[in-house]
């Protein structure tokens, strides 16, 4: 079944033509054979298997919660005693009034004593919500493709930084470094750099990386933490800014933009006001609109000018993410002087984007305002915005993309990974390797679900886009060609 699924399933006219130029590439790697793979594709698999309303003071705004479906069975009351709800209505009376929207999803998602993401594990499917790298190995394996291409297209440095920005579990980074063990000089150059700033995160990263303290000391005098994929250095930062520079460069953003604070913004009669987070009467949160302009304001007026007349004339809300444009900035600017590039990866639009934000508990939609920091807040990934913050930062960037998540990994030869996974597996195997396909490339409900109803696969194939920025002088990187 699975064979003719992705036989009439041709995720892009340019598929065999792309990977063609990539067969040098993937020939090398550990899991291009199809008759035998470095682990048993049982081990493979093991390893995987792993609103109040707004007020303004003449009128009522109505705001589109369109998006948010599959309400739980129950509610989640907020609780006057969390120590996350005290500390943001502490954070509002304190300043005698409400706080924006990027404040409140910046506290609700690491705030250092509650903030979501700080102190446990909150991904896969017993988490609150799975990424790409959870549903298949394929995921991380053809992301280890583009950056052995990327590299060989820099010159084949001797010394590299790959760069991970918010790696979860760590599972893609060793996808990557498992799936490209074999191309010995590549992984030799390699030292990994993981952007992390929860510290439960840190340690399952740890474990899945397989790390353990070197003999050897580093230049600063500490004991090398090293992977046992291919023995490559492994640190761990804060921020983009704690990576060393001086060396060509290679970062990775795989669902990380997303979580990155958004301002809210309705057009009114006032012009431009920004949704604010206050407490009500009843002691809840609700949202409010500003009086008066607010220091966001500026970025709306910024991406304004990037938009083109047809996208804000009839433009009601709209959403910017100053933090994305300035790690964009920060982006462009290390690859533009160090050499090197950056792959994103996200959910979201070529465009502006107008009033996305949602939270997620337990796989389901809930209230932005309920119970914060026991969901996970994301919004809307404005690549366009990426483009132009890239574009004016170095003349030494070229921006690719967006193309969907679909054409990347089909360009990527994913078709044929999933044939040569599919020569030895049982019944059960190949029906999780169908259902990881069918999840990482297809749009809407797998057509070949036999399953509960509520358990069916839901494809990110065309809501995902992945976007390149590249040293200029390296060329085209694969497969934006």
């Amino acid at each position: 079944m699975l064979r003719k699924l992705v036989q009439s399933r041709c995720l892009s006219n340019g598929v065999r033509s792309s990977l063609h130029s990539l067969t040098r590439v993937s020939s090398t790697l550990s899991f291009s054979s199809s008759t035998g793979t470095t682990n048993s594709f049982e081990e493979e698999l093991d390893h995987k298997n792993r609103t109040s309303p707004l007020v303004e003071p003449s009128s009522t705004i109505s705001i589109d919660r369109s998006g948010l479906h599959n309400p739980p069975a129950h509610t989640h009351e907020p609780s006057s005693g969390s120590e996350l709800v005290k500390h943001l209505k502490g954070i509002i009376k304190f300043r005698g009034g409400p706080i924006s929207t990027a404040e409140y999803m910046e506290e609700v998602l690491t705030n250092p004593q509650a903030g979501f993401y700080i102190n446990r594990d909150v991904f896969g499917s017993e988490g609150d919500f799975v990424t790409s790298p959870e549903v298949s190995q394929m995921f991380g394996e053809l992301v280890g493709v583009w950056t052995v291409c990327l590299w060989e297209q820099m010159g084949r440095p001797d010394k590299v930084n790959i760069v991970e920005l918010g790696p979860g579990r760590g599972t893609l980074m060793a996808d990557l470094l498992r799936g490209t063990s074999k191309v010995a000089n590549f992984t030799k150059s390699l030292h990994a750099h993981m952007v992390e700033c929860s510290p439960a995160l840190r340690d399952l990263q740890y474990k899945t990386l397989k790390c353990a303290p070197e003999d050897v000391r580093s230049d600063s005098g500490d004991k090398r933490v090293m992977s046992q994929f291919s023995n490559v250095p492994i640190s761990w930062h804060s921020t983009l800014e704690q990576v060393p520079s001086g060396l060509p460069t290679i970062i990775i953003g795989h669902e990380f933009y997303d979580a990155l604070p958004v301002h809210q913004f309705q057009k009114t009669t006032r012009g431009w006001c920004e949704k604010m987070v206050d407490v009500a009467d009843d002691s809840r949160f609700h949202f409010v609109l500003s009086p008066h302009p607010t220091p966001a304001n500026l970025y709306v007026m910024k991406r304004l000018k990037w938009a083109v007349k047809e996208e804000i004339a009839k433009l009601e809300h709209i959403e910017v993410c100053p933090k994305g444009m300035e790690l964009t900035h920060e982006i462009a600017k290390r690859v533009g002087s160090d050499g090197g590039g950056a792959l994103i990866i996200d959910y979201g639009l070529n465009g502006v984007v107008s009033d996305s934000l949602q939270a997620i508990r337990k796989h389901k939609f809930v209230d932005i305002l309920d119970n914060p920091g026991t969901a996970d807040l994301s919004a809307y990934v404005d690549f366009a915005s990426i483009r132009h913050s890239a574009e004016e930062t170095s003349e030494n960037v070229s921006i690719y993309g967006p193309i969907s998540q679909s054409q990347f990994l089909g360009s990527l030869g994913i078709n044929f990974r999933v044939e040569a996974l599919l020569e030895n597996c049982t019944d059960e195997q190949a029906e999780s390797l169908r259902t990881g396909y069918w999840r990482l490339v297809g749009d809407g409900e797998a057509p070949f679900w036999e399953g509960p109803e509520d358990q069916t696969p839901i494809g990110m194939g065309t809501r995902y886009l992945a976007m390149a920025i590249v040293n200029k002088h390296q060329g085209v990187p694969v497969p934006f060609q």
